[in-house]
């Protein structure tokens, strides 16, 4: 089955400065069953922010090295979208507003109630999550609904509309055969079956584009059946 997996646990970096704030960051976080990465200046958090991928970024302003907000710009200059909850003693009307458009998704003033903050967070990462349930993954496959890409081991697979819906209907069921009839009445609402051959032209040229440069074939023919997407286990 195509999946998009969230269990509430998060990866979280934290940008902080001040050693108790941090460390008192760090260790909530771990006990809320988080994985907390904690950088102590602006430069060295906004070097672990682009070689790694986070679920979400606590991020003070004042930092040492490189400032929050030149960070968090630098952040989306670079196309990262990672959800940003600035967390900082600055708290004037401007500087909230400065911090939300300069990319911040949550802005919470010190001091703060550590429950606010975790429920802050839960917030905009589940809003992340929703974004990506866009998503369909089976295997190497991905599918992107919002932006109409498809690619298999990070190779974007150039798609037709009508190979992209068939290959939507393949992921959507993965692991179960599906008819000549049932693709019909999905791609065209017609039961076709048994008139033409269109199902397998579009069937040879899907599985040319999905499985014919890799070693693994997922879309595969069963006689007398149909068609499964199918990762061997």
């Amino acid at each position: 089955m195509p999946t998009v997996t969230d269990n509430g646990a998060r990866a979280v970096l934290v940008v902080e400065d001040d050693p108790v704030l941090g460390k008192a960051l760090q260790r909530g976080l771990e006990d809320g069953g988080h994985r907390c990465t904690w950088m102590r200046n602006g430069r060295r958090g906004l070097e672990q922010a682009l070689a790694q991928k986070f679920d979400a970024i606590v991020l003070d302003l004042m930092l040492p090295e490189l400032g929050g907000l030149d960070l968090l710009r630098a952040l989306r200059l670079e196309g990262i979208r990672t959800p940003v909850l600035i967390l900082s003693a600055l708290g004037s009307v401007e500087e909230r507003v400065n911090g939300l458009n300069a990319g911040a998704d949550d802005y919470l003033v010190k001091p703060f109630a550590f429950p606010e903050l975790l429920a802050r967070l839960s917030a905009i990462t589940r809003r992340s999550f929703q974004t990506k349930a866009q998503q369909l993954i089976v295997g190497p496959l991905t599918l992107d609904l919002s932006t109409r890409r498809v690619s298999r081991d990070d190779c974007e697979i150039d798609l037709t509309p009508t190979e992209f819906s068939l290959l939507e209907l393949l992921m959507r069921n993965a692991g179960q055969v599906l008819t000549r009839k049932m693709m019909c009445e999905h791609l065209w609402d017609s039961d076709w079956e048994g008139v033409t051959n269109v199902i397998e032209v579009h069937i040879n040229r899907l599985r040319a584009k999905i499985d014919r440069e890799f070693d693994t074939q997922l879309l595969q023919t069963v006689r007398g059946r149909g068609y499964v997407l199918r990762v061997p286990g």
